[in-house]
Order: structure tokens, then sequence, then C-alpha cells
């Protein structure tokens, strides 16, 4: 797959190709039956498939501190796509400039002038432009002025609900990795690479893989048992803690701290993915260092017992 880092970066060879849009934040079921209709497309054209993303969210952008938490990191999410079978990713800025631009002018010059799309499918809740004025309609009508099709995807349903993005966040939330699963298609996780920390977690007999998140803010919170893939040639279990360490007060951004049973090998610098399968408490803020340690071997007692090793 290509990832192409803005509009700047589009080539004549980007032209001709079937697309679609949106933020795609976990490339949920609703998000999976839009690229399998683009999927679909493409072969039937023999043209490849694109998606376009923006970067920041445009809810980030306007308002960092209320948008809500991402369920995945651009490169999480790009990896998706990529596992999906989506040819290309268009990246593009999300900025003053890029928000002041109307829904006409956005159309023109990225698919018409940049990326000369041959077909469109996207969600039937999409907008885009200045003041979110374009919509499924308004990109239909031009599609036809210029030659391309354009159809929307009906909303793919769970229960009596919408799967939406807002949907599995409140899952996560409540814990319900069962419900988010449902919704996903696949069990949540966050993946990323081991950084190098201050190594504090060996320094009390409980070493640590340490993950950043990446994100503004991460959709969970607290101590969970947890699968891990990528540390080994099969998957390993362990606890981890998504937060910002309150008894050490030494972060001001949340990282994924997980402690793997049985397993001491160097981590450093590899990618794994940590699956969440049940949260055993939340966060909190510990009288002492020892305190904390008596609580973690209690954690560490809980998810043993959850996985029942």
């Amino acid at each position: 797959m290509e990832l192409i880092r803005g509009l700047h970066n589009l080539r004549p060879r980007h032209r001709g190709c079937v697309v679609t849009v949106g933020a795609f934040d976990g490339v949920h079921r609703g998000h999976q039956a839009v690229l399998r209709s683009l999927i679909e497309k493409g072969r039937e054209l023999q043209l490849p498939t694109t998606a376009i993303l923006f970067e920041p969210l445009p809810r980030e952008f306007f308002a960092p501190l209320q948008s809500p938490p991402r369920l995945m990191s651009f490169r999480e999410k790009v990896i998706a796509l990529r596992d999906f079978g989506i040819d290309r990713v268009l990246r593009i800025r999300f900025n003053r400039e890029l928000s002041e631009m109307s829904a006409d002018d956005f159309v023109q010059r990225v698919f018409i002038d940049g990326l000369g799309v041959r077909f469109s499918v996207v969600g039937d809740d999409m907008h885009f432009g200045r003041h979110r004025k374009g919509d499924f309609e308004l990109l239909r009508k031009i599609g036809a002025r210029h030659g391309f099709e354009v159809v929307s995807t009906c909303s793919v349903m769970q229960g009596d609900e919408r799967i939406s993005s807002t949907r599995i966040r409140a899952a996560l939330e409540a814990a319900d990795f069962a419900e988010a699963e449902k919704l996903l298609g696949h069990p949540y996780s966050i993946s990323g690479r081991v950084m190098v920390g201050q190594q504090l977690g060996r320094t009390i007999g409980v070493p640590t893989a340490n993950l950043h998140l990446h994100r503004l803010r991460a959709p969970l919170a607290g101590v969970y048992a947890v699968e891990v893939i990528g540390a080994a040639a099969k998957t390993l279990f362990g606890v981890a803690n998504v937060g910002t360490r309150p008894t050490i007060g030494d972060l001001t951004k949340a990282i994924l701290e997980a402690h793997i049973f049985n397993f001491s090998e160097n981590l450093y610098h590899r990618h794994l993915k940590v699956i969440f399968r049940k949260k055993l408490r939340d966060e909190q803020k510990f009288a002492s260092l020892d305190v904390l340690k008596q609580q973690i071997a209690c954690d560490m007692q809980a998810g043993r017992k959850y996985f029942s090793i």
C-alpha cells in the first residue's frame, strides 16, 4: 500500500482511481462495508482504491480538549486499511486553510484535479467543506457533472442501533469488550513500538513494555487483563495499565504499560499488539510505592486467574 503524505505529493500516476473519504476511526464493521464496496468497484473498473484521511481529525483541530478519544492511532488506521486491501491512503493535513475551503472547491481540488476520481463510495452521513455544508447529495451532483459515480452505503446495524465509533467508545468505557468486538468485527487492541522508559517497573520487580498511545486521549483508562502479540511466536498473557501513573505523578499524557507473565526478554523497539480482555480496576493514586507494589501483585493474581494460568 502507498501512503501519499499531502495533496502536494499527488502525481499524475495517482489520477484515475476509486475513492472513499472519512475518519475511519476503528475501521469497524460499518467502515468495512464502505471499503468492501470500494474494493469491488475497483476490481470491476480495474482501478486502484484510495482512502482519504484527515490529520488531525477536524474535531481535534477545532476543539482538541473536547474531541472524543481516538480508537486508533493514525498508524494503526493505515495498517488496518492496508490489511483490508486498500491500495492507497491520501493523508490531507487539516488546517485553517482547509477548514475554510468550500465543499465545491474541495471536490474540485481533490476529487477532480488531484485524483481524477472515477467512482466514489461514502457513508450516508458524511459531511465535508466549510461549515460541513458538503454532503452525499452535493457530491453526487458534482460527480454527475464531471463523469464519476457516487454511491452511499446504508448504515450497518448491530441490534437496533447503527454501528458507529461513538458506540464503540461507550462499550470500551463500560469495559464491555464483547460488545466492542461485535461492533468492530475483531477484539479491541492498541498497537505500538516499545519505548525506553524510566525502567521503574523493573526496579520494583514488575518489568513492563511501555507503548506511546499517539493520540490526544485514550478510549480506556485503568488496569486490564490482556493478550500480547508480537513478543513471541505465540500469544502471551499479562496485565496492562493505561493511564498517567498518578502515584508517581510523572506523566501528563497517558501511556500503556504491559507486564507479560513469565517473560523476561528485551522488547525495546519491538512492535506489540495488546488485546484487552477484562477490566480489573480503575487507575488510582496510592499512598506510597509499597502500597502500589502490593496492588500490582493483586492485579497480577487477578490477571492469572482470568486466564487460568
